[in-house]
């Protein structure tokens, strides 16, 4: 008899895998980095390049994942192993493996620091404070407290994993994405309806086209390939639960759509906000904790609000973490035969340790560097700008000049249901993914090494206007 621990399953309902895989995507990069890379970039004339990217780059690479996983039925090494036997392609599965561990361990952290301000919210202490960038700071450079969010974010999203793919990932995400939908809807209703709200409005939907720059194509090409949770093995784990039936190209479309909507809607419920209070909508990485605060304890019902904004934050969150130590727990139950609840709490204890000097490193552990970058900036800088794309792009060589672009694309149109690729994917796939992707690692590189850290200013006597990028605090979390 087979131990149910170890068997992989399917997923139950077309619905469930799609709010799964669209939650994987809609991550803190969606409610958080999304409004502020608008802001950053000119507003509209981002949001058209960005949606452009989406449909060159993100839909075949999407489309890619999901196929290699739905031919294979095994996580992202056993995948590579199985279509690409006896090569050392499957190096490429231990990438996202790896993906899955590096980044989960940081992610959980600022998780964490949204499942805190919640409860900040809730008992009215963020409408109570008057300096934004001191209770930010305090938090985080403290020992103990952040380490314990992150524990208690950890252990949600184990517990969720442990459970299996069906009465753990789909149930609650089957909760969870209405729950989120209903939210942000909210909070874009008080955003759009603030007095001084249409400044916001014209800035986010009103393109200014002289506002474009090279920077502009190159964030609104890096926005559309990290916010679909691509090249970290999270989509091809997810596809490989799906049976030969399930739709790849439609389904690709409805999760592409879910994650570009609800980043849409995202900006609606920011920007108009911060427009009408009068803070800065450039205001970087320090846009949800350090400005947003600012903007609910200056708006009407703003213990309300932020509650509601900081719950939306921590769902998101909790719906992408799924799908990360989904790809780590799938690499042991597929080729290790580990117990699935085994795999889940050994790799979410191993993931919480790395997670602990990444915290301390805003704090106690701030003088231990790896080159300039505290050990929480190494961390996002590895994924960022090596293991993402690196794996995306050896994802792409493989489906286009290994398994071949054609094989690729029969295999998608195997099931055929609104959408069937034509010899336009093998165009995009073999040649504009790849150079895409390579133009965003290399002067991704190139910007990191060349400008100077930010420095941060803002004025003594009223610092709850500080917006700006906060140097070595600056958190860039660009999943998902």
């Amino acid at each position: 008899m087979k131990d149910p621990n170890n068997i992989r399953g399917h997923w139950k309902t077309t619905i469930g895998f799609l709010l799964a895989a669209a939650g994987s995507a809609i991550g803190l990069g969606n409610i958080w980095r999304f409004p502020y890379v608008v802001g950053t970039n000119g507003g509209a004339a981002f949001v058209l390049l960005y949606l452009f990217a989406v449909v060159l780059i993100g839909y075949p690479l999407m489309v890619t994942e999901l196929t290699l996983g739905r031919e294979s039925q095994r996580n992202p090494v056993g995948t590579f192993k199985k279509l690409a036997p006896n090569t050392p392609w499957w190096l490429v599965g231990a990438l996202g493996v790896l993906a899955g561990f590096v980044i989960l361990s940081f992610y959980s952290v600022v998780s964490g620091w949204a499942l805190s301000y919640f409860f900040k919210a809730l008992v009215g202490h963020i409408t109570e404070e008057k300096c934004f960038v001191d209770m930010f700071i305090y938090h985080v450079s403290h020992p103990v407290t952040p380490i314990i969010w992150h524990g208690v974010f950890m252990g949600l999203t184990v517990a969720v994993i442990a459970l299996g793919v069906v009465k753990g990932i789909e149930r609650f995400v089957k909760i969870l994405m209405p729950l989120l939908l209903g939210l942000l809807f909210i909070l874009v209703i008080r955003s759009v309806t603030l007095p001084g709200a249409g400044a916001g409005l014209i800035f986010y939907l009103k393109p200014d086209f002289s506002a474009i720059t090279a920077q502009t194509i190159l964030s609104a090409l890096g926005q559309s390939f990290f916010s679909l949770s691509l090249g970290m093995g999270a989509i091809l784990t997810y596809g490989s639960y799906l049976s030969p039936k399930h739709k790849v190209n439609d389904n690709a479309v409805w999760i592409m759509g879910l994650d570009t909507f609800i980043a849409l809607i995202a900006g609606f419920a920011i920007l108009p906000a911060v427009f009408a209070l009068g803070f800065d909508p450039a205001a970087g990485g320090g846009l949800a904790f350090i400005t947003l605060p600012g903007v609910f304890a200056t708006m009407p019902g703003g213990t309300f609000f932020g509650a509601l904004f900081f719950l939306l934050l921590s769902i998101a969150a909790l719906t992408s973490a799924f799908s990360l130590l989904e790809v780590v727990v799938s690499w042991l139950v597929d080729e290790h035969k580990w117990k699935r609840p085994k795999a889940a709490i050994v790799l979410g204890v191993l993931i919480f340790v790395l997670g602990v000097p990444a915290s301390l490193s805003f704090g106690v552990l701030e003088h231990i560097k790896i080159g300039d970058m505290i050990f929480f900036d190494f961390l996002d800088f590895l994924q960022e700008s090596f293991i993402l794309p690196l794996g995306a792009l050896l994802t792409a060589i493989f489906a286009a000049y290994i398994w071949k672009a054609k094989r690729t694309r029969e295999a998608a149109n195997s099931s055929v249901g609104l959408i069937k690729l034509g010899k336009m994917f093998d165009i995009l796939i073999k040649f504009i993914v790849p150079l895409a992707i390579i133009i965003v690692m290399v002067f991704g590189l190139i910007d990191k090494f060349s400008k100077e850290p930010a420095v941060e200013t803002y004025m003594e006597e009223d610092c709850i206007e500080e917006t700006a990028d906060y140097g070595e605090m600056e958190v860039i979390i660009d999943e998902r």
